[in-house]
């Protein structure tokens, strides 16, 4: 007998994972129970089917106590009576010593972790990995990779362990990769990707198969998907990438194409929301202290030194934030989520003076998007992936500081600006985004072969999972400047909030 109270929480917390991006939109929904038999008992499910009027499916798996499982597409949504096939893996003597080693239909990963006693049980990803019944005989297997937007650490680690999974794991013979991003399905040759070609790629920085950033044409992709027969999708990119991948996700459904789509999702800044980190931010943050180590050379190694860091941010200061906190020699961090203004009580330059006068020197991190509200001229342009082209902040700031001094006459100053931002993004993958990068390919490359489609491969909570493409492109995951992680940073540089404007 289920309590009113129980039900009530359910029913909120279905409503609460039907999230879409706009709360004006309508949807049609078709639901269903069945009845799912397992060891011990019987549990009743219901299975949700609703679109928000624009093409997005989303699957949801209702079960008891507030359970709701999230779950990404299926080729047999859409697709009926396909053939399975045993998984290759079972033949293969690498994890014939494995314990259970295929992952269980019914193993989801909670993607809030802490919760109170009486809290629903609350959202839930399917959990990745090899399934025993694969939708893919191995020798029909013709998949293609291709990387779009930045560069990022790590980029072609994940290329060659998508490459050897699929021929070592599965068997399979034929991966093509797709030059200069999205354009280069209709405008571009394709390379073959073999285990030798790319065995020591993931020694390099940057990306052998080349990226750029829009091109996207939805239609002429899925034109040159089916005329070179290709069945398996990789796409490895940030969340405008991975936009335009359930765009050709949808579209390849909308066709009934016998396709999996697959993303990995790549972003330097850490913005992505839902999954735990990004492939090649801890790259990029150990990458960082080098810059902070030299400003903090330069700046006492004279006399009211300033060294002035910026660091990559557009949106999202994460990497400023945890380079700061790794460093423990910067003095203030600007980012984007955090508001703060120059002059008056309270102010930067007030603060700058105050630690110089304390310390005779100072080290500052800024990242890239912040105090781009101070920046006098404002530009309205953006780039083929649709980013407001910003100003250089760095060198703004550098100038003002310098400017307030000398008028001051207060305090001889010595500024030197460090922009490592190309270096940060360009170098190989360090030991921990290798492993990681490793894991994400190979778990996208389970997921497309068990017929998992439109989906992304992430961590969530320390477990890799499936996420369905609408949760990681309805938003961009912040710092939020009201937590914990945030008052560490502030307690380690002791620097103010800046919260309070005159």
């Amino acid at each position: 007998m289920v309590s009113n109270k129980s039900q009530r929480r359910r029913e909120k917390n279905l409503r609460e994972a039907l999230r879409i991006k706009s709360k004006h939109k309508t949807y049609a929904s078709n639901s269903h129970s069945l009845y799912v038999t397992g060891e011990n008992t019987n549990r009743r499910i219901r299975t949700t089917m609703a679109s928000n009027g624009d093409d997005e499916v989303i699957k949801l798996v209702e079960g008891p106590a507030g359970y709701v499982l999230e779950d990404v597409p299926h080729l047999s949504d859409y697709i009926h009576d396909l053939t399975t096939y045993p998984n290759p893996l079972q033949a293969n003597p690498a994890y014939s010593v494995v314990r259970q080693y295929f992952v269980h239909e019914d193993d989801t990963v909670q993607e809030k972790i802490v919760v109170h006693m009486d809290s629903p049980r609350g959202t839930h990803f399917r959990r990745a990995g090899p399934r025993q019944k694969v939708y893919f005989k191995p020798a029909d297997v013709r998949a293609c990779i291709v990387t779009c937007g930045g560069l990022c650490p790590g980029l072609n680690t994940v290329i060659r362990e998508i490459v050897c999974g699929l021929h070592f794991m599965y068997g399979v013979t034929e991966v093509i990769g797709v030059d200069c991003g999205f354009r280069g399905f209709y405008s571009k040759n394709t390379v073959s990707l073999t285990p030798k070609t790319v065995s020591d790629i993931h020694k390099r920085g940057g990306t052998i198969l080349g990226t750029s950033r829009g091109g996207h044409d939805t239609s002429k992709i899925v034109d040159n998907i089916q005329d070179r027969e290709i069945n398996q999708v990789y796409i490895i990119g940030g969340d405008g990438t991975q936009k335009g991948a359930n765009a050709i996700y949808k579209e390849i459904r909308r066709r009934g194409l016998k396709v999996a789509v697959a993303g990995i999702p790549k972003t330097i800044d850490n913005d992505i929301p839902v999954i735990d980190k990004s492939f090649g931010f801890d790259t990029a943050v150990e990458e960082a202290q080098r810059a902070i180590n030299a400003a903090h050379v330069e700046a006492t190694s004279v006399e009211n030194g300033i060294g002035l860091v910026k660091l990559m941010g557009r949106y999202s200061g994460f990497i400023a934030m945890y380079a700061t906190l790794a460093s423990r020699d910067v003095d203030c961090c600007l980012i984007p989520e955090s508001p703060f203004y120059l002059e008056g009580k309270g102010g930067l330059f007030e603060f700058i003076a105050k630690r110089l006068r304390e310390n005779g020197h100072m080290v500052i991190v800024i990242a890239e998007g912040a105090g781009q509200d101070l920046v006098a001229e404002s530009i309205e342009q953006q780039d083929a992936s649709g980013n407001k082209l910003l100003k250089d902040v760095g060198l703004w700031m550098s100038l003002k500081i310098k400017e307030h001094f000398a008028k001051q006459s207060v305090m001889d100053i010595t500024l030197k600006y460090i922009d490592p931002t190309y270096m940060i993004r360009a170098i190989p993958a360090n030991a921990s985004d290798n492993v990681y990068s490793t894991l994400l390919a190979q778990s996208a490359v389970h997921g497309a072969m068990a017929g998992y489609t439109g989906f992304v491969s992430g961590l969530v909570n320390g477990r890799h999972t499936y996420i369905p493409f609408n949760r990681i492109t309805e938003r961009q995951n912040k710092v939020v400047i009201t937590d914990r992680m945030w008052a560490r940073m502030l307690s380690s540089t002791n620097q103010p909030s800046f919260m309070n404007s005159p």
